[in-house]
């Protein structure tokens, strides 16, 4: 199991990633796209990535918005895994 990350390392490597933010114990990100057709070819992206890791986001889909939150649900909470995900993600158009 991985190991959950204090506040301090939390609050750290958060503030190397842009348009995440820390809610709760939950990594979190909102994409707009220009309609629905734009948003699902994001989310499909998003598959292979989270396959290879063994880590999967909760994703949520409103029309042309894609909300994606990470957290290490075994562990209950924030771990590594979720900030190493986040990168892959933010890479992604």
């Amino acid at each position: 199991m991985a190991q959950l990350l204090t506040e301090t390392e939390i609050k750290e490597r958060a503030s190397f990633l842009s348009g995440w933010t820390v809610e709760g114990s939950k990594l979190q990100t909102t994409r707009t796209f220009k309609d629905f057709i734009q948003a699902i070819k994001f989310v499909n992206q998003l598959v292979e990535p989270a396959e290879s890791a063994g880590h999967h986001p909760d994703i949520e889909i409103s029309y042309n918005k894609v909300r994606i939150n990470l957290t290490t649900h075994d562990a209950g909470g924030l771990t590594q895994k979720d900030f190493d995900l986040a990168e892959v993600i933010s890479r992604i158009n």
